[in-house]
């Protein structure tokens, strides 16, 4: 396969903006597939993102798109993309990260990329997940580890770790990834990027593994949304892959979406979440939401503070609606049929002989005691939350956001995520499991580097079915405070 003609700002537009360029004539498709072909090959290799390809399908893709009439070219015609790999994308694997998995292929697409694809969006492959998309560490015995385009010592961020990646490193415009507890949102403020989880019951999950199979009002805390470069996209690719699914019972009959063009920032009232759960972020994280917090109420918001007791048990809240959404226990999906099999794990996983992760096995055991021994318990936090989200939801209303940290620290070290989690008892996804818990849509929206050279963010949240406020607020920040910025290399 021949090396492409490069125009090096291909790999700084939005999808919009290139797919335009497209439509005018002004930008070959092919040439554009290739380019990021190459940069794959280049650069992945140091990242570990994208775990199989497809690189000559897409190819041919793009030379029928490039062939296609004016009139026919779809909203995203001959635009590369990812695609998270627990999602089906026909003939490429979908294991989710589980060895007993890794040979099967997909023999369709799943909802949202079937949207994408219908819309001539071009998959270039499938990017690294955490085994079975359950860990803030993008890490598995199939494919290896995920690397940070900023700093390789560091971690991207999961379960949608590889598509932060991917699109984070600029070899991707824009990537579909799936969120239950934060897998959009903290990948992407780990990678520098925006990253969007829709409301409750907007999005699909049909053709995704794993997918929730219980109650659908728990099971709407999963949503399936966009992770992009640049924020002019977040409100286009959501309506594209938003909606009713008559296969998904979890999403609403007729959601309505909408337009960010027609939000005023000025008339918004802007609550600061600073403390989620019982751990404080670190002050380049409290820095960032401040400086988000500034540059709103200088465009005229109307900035305040916000608390409510109930934040402090965010985790259990999450946690108990996670675990009461599932009827099979996340041990019986790795293979484990018994506690006591799944605790066994720890000894081969000790000597570095398990086909599973740490964390895979701990959320396995955790799961099964919370279940055993803490049902009551369970219930009422489950209870608390749907009372908080009612709560939330009002206070919200039509002119209300939130800005809460994505995480507690910046991009963290390969491993420290589990020491934190065993050794001190932190749970740190609470703050963007806050989100899931409430159903609430949020936005991970990039605010350039720290003096480290880290990439920075703020989530942007709304009332449920307010996205559209989200996409609005995060275009004023990526004007005012720069937004993605590429790392070096890029």
């Amino acid at each position: 396969m021949e090396r492409a003609q490069v125009d090096p700002s291909w790999f700084r537009l939005s999808a919009t903006a290139l797919a335009a360029l497209h439509r005018e004539g002004a930008l070959r498709s092919r040439a554009l597939v290739l380019a990021h072909i190459d940069a794959i090959r280049e650069r992945n290799p140091a990242l570990n993102a994208m775990v199989a390809d497809r690189f000559e399908a897409a190819v041919a893709e793009a030379e029928a798109a490039d062939a296609a009439t004016p009139g026919s070219l779809g909203p995203l015609q001959g635009v590369p993309c990812t695609v998270k790999e627990t999602f089906e994308l026909t003939g490429m694997p979908y294991s989710g990260g589980l060895p007993a998995r890794k040979d099967l292929r997909a023999t369709k697409d799943a909802f949202a990329v079937a949207r994408l694809r219908a819309a001539g969006a071009i998959p270039l492959g499938v990017s690294n997940v955490p085994e079975l998309a359950m860990w803030t560490e993008t890490v598995n015995t199939v494919y290896g580890r995920t690397k940070n385009p900023y700093d390789t010592r560091r971690g991207v961020g999961g379960s949608s770790g590889g598509e932060g990646a991917l699109v984070g490193a600029g070899l991707s415009p824009f990537g579909v990834g799936s969120d239950v507890g934060g897998s959009i949102r903290i990948p992407a403020a780990f990678c520098g990027v925006f990253g969007h989880k829709p409301s409750g019951g907007f999005s699909s999950s049909t053709g995704m593994h794993p997918i929730f199979e219980g109650v659908p009002s728990d099971a709407r805390m999963l949503g399936v949304g966009p992770i992009c470069r640049r924020a002019e996209d977040l409100y286009p690719l959501l309506k594209l892959t938003y909606g009713h699914d008559p296969q998904d019972p979890t999403t609403l009959e007729n959601p309505v979406l909408g337009d960010p063009a027609e939000v005023d920032v000025a008339g918004l009232r802007v609550l600061l979440v600073e403390k989620v759960g019982y751990w404080r972020p670190t002050s380049p994280v409290r820095v960032a939401q401040r400086r988000a917090a500034a540059a709103l109420a200088a465009r005229g918001a109307k900035v305040e503070v916000f608390e409510h007791p109930s934040l402090r048990h965010t985790f259990e809240m999450w946690v108990s609606r996670l675990f009461l959404a599932n009827p099979l226990l996340f041990m019986e999906r790795m293979g484990f049929h018994s506690p006591a099999r799944a605790a066994l794990e720890l000894v081969p996983w000790a000597f570095g002989r398990s086909e599973h992760i740490i964390g895979a096995i701990l959320l396995g055991l955790g799961e099964v005691l919370f279940k055993r021994f803490f049902p009551e318990f369970m219930a009422r936090r489950a209870a608390e939350s749907r009372a908080l989200q009612a709560e939330i939801n009002a206070r919200l209303g039509d002119d209300g956001v939130l800005l809460v940290p994505p995480y507690t620290r910046l991009a963290p070290r390969h491993g420290d995520p589990v020491a934190r989690t065993v050794l001190l008892g932190r749970a740190e996804v609470a703050y963007p499991a806050l989100l899931n818990t409430l159903e609430l849509p949020g936005t991970a929206v990039p605010l350039g580097l720290d003096p480290s050279g880290l990439p920075t963010a703020v989530t942007v949240a709304a009332g449920q079915g307010k996205d559209h406020l989200c996409f609005a607020v995060a275009q004023v920040l990526e004007r005012d405070l720069g937004g993605w910025v590429p790392p070096p290399g890029a």
